[in-house]
C-alpha cells in the first residue's frame, strides 16, 4: 500500500512534506527498493549541504545494482538518516518510515507542484512494470478546437 501523504518522482523517490511546507523527508519507494533488491550501501550528503532540484544527492547500492539518488526539490540538508550507514537494509524493510534518507529545508515549496500523488504514482508504477514510457504529455496543456 502506498501512503497517501507522500509525493513521488518518476525516478521513484518520495517526499513527505511538513504541514508548514518548510521541510521534507526524502526516500525511495517500495517499488524502487524491490527493483534494486537487497540494499547493501547508501551514500548520502552531509548536514548543511545544499541540493538542487534535478541534481544527484547520493547513491544506493544493492547486490544487483547501483543507482543514483536525485532530488526533486532544492534546499539545505538539515538531517541525514545516520542509521542507514550501519543498517542500509532498513530501506528494504521500511522504505516509507525508518528507511527515509534525508530531511531537507525547502527553498521553494512550489517545486513540489509537479510531483505525483499516491494515485498517480500507482499508475506510473504499473506503466513502469510493463516497460512503458512515462506520460510526459499529461503535463502539457490540451489545445481545444
Amino acid at each position: 500500500m502506498i501512503p497517501d501523504n507522500l509525493l513521488f518522482t518518476e525516478e521513484h523517490e518520495w517526499l513527505r512534506v511538513s504541514d508548514e511546507h518548510d521541510y521534507a523527508y526524502i526516500g525511495i519507494s517500495d517499488f524502487a527498493q524491490e527493483q534494486l533488491g537487497e540494499i547493501v550501501y547508501v551514500e548520502l550528503p552531509e548536514v548543511g549541504d545544499s541540493i538542487s532540484a534535478g541534481d544527484e544527492f547520493g547513491s544506493i547500492e544493492s547486490v544487483k545494482a547501483s543507482s543514483e539518488l536525485y532530488s526533486a526539490i532544492s534546499g539545505e540538508v538539515i538531517e541525514v538518516n545516520a542509521s542507514l550507514a550501519d543498517t542500509p537494509e532498513m530501506v528494504n524493510q521500511s522504505p516509507y518510515d525508518d528507511g527515509w534518507m534525508i530531511k531537507v529545508k525547502l527553498d521553494d515549496f512550489s517545486e513540489t507542484h509537479g510531483l505525483m500523488d499516491s494515485e498517480a504514482y500507482e499508475y506510473h508504477m504499473q506503466r513502469s512494470e510493463r516497460g512503458e514510457e512515462p506520460l510526459d504529455h499529461l503535463d502539457e496543456e490540451v489545445e481545444e478546437d
